[in-house]
């Protein structure tokens, strides 16, 4: 469970038809979530995951 101050953030490049994520940092961690379901299941990954990740997405690597 997440702490209630927690800040999430929506990427400036998600989708007007909802089809979007949101992330915030927590104890070395990444949590990403669905932006429609904000009471829903939370992934946790490590710093290091998040970051192979996002480059795999920059490089056209990773699915939509």
């Amino acid at each position: 469970m997440m702490p209630a101050d927690t800040r999430w953030v929506k990427s400036s490049h998600s989708f007007a038809n909802g089809k979007c994520v949101e992330v915030a940092a927590s104890e070395g961690l990444v949590a990403v979530r669905d932006s429609k379901g904000k009471t829903g299941p939370v992934l946790l990954v490590s710093g290091s995951t998040w970051g192979v990740l996002l480059a795999a997405v920059k490089r056209g690597e990773a699915g939509t």
